[in-house]
């Protein structure tokens, strides 16, 4: 008996994607981060809030 006629499936190997941000550049991007929230909450309460908030 031939095995020609038959179909084997067979899983597809998974592409993994090297990824784009290494450790180094994504603490560096949590640090930016943080520095532009903490410029963000200043600017906001030097010009927008309220003069009358404690």
């Amino acid at each position: 008996m031939s095995d020609d006629n038959i179909i084997k499936f067979k899983r597809r190997k998974s592409k993994q994607e090297p990824n784009a941000i290494n450790p180094m550049q994504r603490k560096a991007l949590t640090w930016l981060a943080v520095i532009a929230g903490l410029i963000l909450v200043w600017a906001y309460y030097q010009f927008i809030a309220p003069p009358n908030l404690p």
